[in-house]
């Protein structure tokens, strides 16, 4: 039980926010494009309140960091927010806005990754003189790169509705786009199969790991404990 409530401690806040500012993010570039949507719904806010979806940012990944603490190897957790809302005819070039839009989300997260990876060398740098900071702050960064960079190369699948189905339909021709977007209703048991079959895993790994050792090169974290 304080494994689990020390995982779940850990992860908390990394993981929330990497969900919650996934989506501002979009509704963020979607306002800069001429769609003020989300702004006139109250979500382009930091507020986690004004984002959570029950299941997505509360069950599945408290769940997950559950199932997580009591089995061996490190925790792996995702989830989701509530979508936010954009209207694509309030954007001057519909397509490739909305491509614009959903590769702001899995850039979110690169940034918060490597705000993550500053809060580890700002924990490594108090080692000493005020471990009860330095400790959990270390442990949140391993868990804020491993949560955001997760995200944003799940994301980045060109599988609709993931973001990166939405990048290559904004700049496939319209007719092919229009033909792309009809894979939208079997995403979710596109990825769920690749998830069963063991493929997804196979898919988003090297990428992970890349993100992983290059952000680990360049702040010289002396560790390895992110993959």
């Amino acid at each position: 039980m304080d494994n689990i409530i020390q995982t779940i401690a850990i992860w908390a806040i990394p993981v929330l926010f990497a969900i919650t500012l996934h989506e501002v993010a979009h509704g963020w570039v979607a306002k800069l494009l001429g769609d003020t949507t989300a702004q006139m719904l109250g979500r382009l806010t930091v507020n986690p309140l004004k984002h959570i979806d029950p299941v997505g940012t509360v069950l599945v990944p408290v769940g997950l960091l559950i199932f997580s603490a009591m089995t061996p190897g490190p925790p792996f957790v995702f989830g989701w927010a509530k979508p936010v809302p954009v209207n694509s005819r309030n954007l001057s070039r519909p397509q490739r806005d909305m491509a614009i839009v959903a590769a702001a989300g899995p850039m979110a997260n690169l940034i918060m990754a490597l705000f993550w990876a500053l809060m580890i060398k700002l924990g490594f740098s108090l080692m000493g003189s005020f471990d009860w900071v330095a400790v959990p702050l270390v442990y949140m960064g391993i868990a804020g790169i491993a949560i955001n960079i997760l995200l944003m190369v799940l994301n980045l699948l060109p599988v609709p509705p993931l973001d990166g189905g939405r990048v290559v339909s904004g700049f496939l021709p319209p007719r092919m786009a229009a033909t792309y977007d009809r894979i939208e209703p079997f995403g979710l048991f596109i990825v769920l199969g690749l998830l069963a079959t063991g493929m997804l895993g196979a898919i988003i790994g090297p990428f992970y790991g890349f993100f992983v050792e290059l952000i680990e090169s360049l702040f010289g974290l002396p560790f390895h404990k992110l993959r």
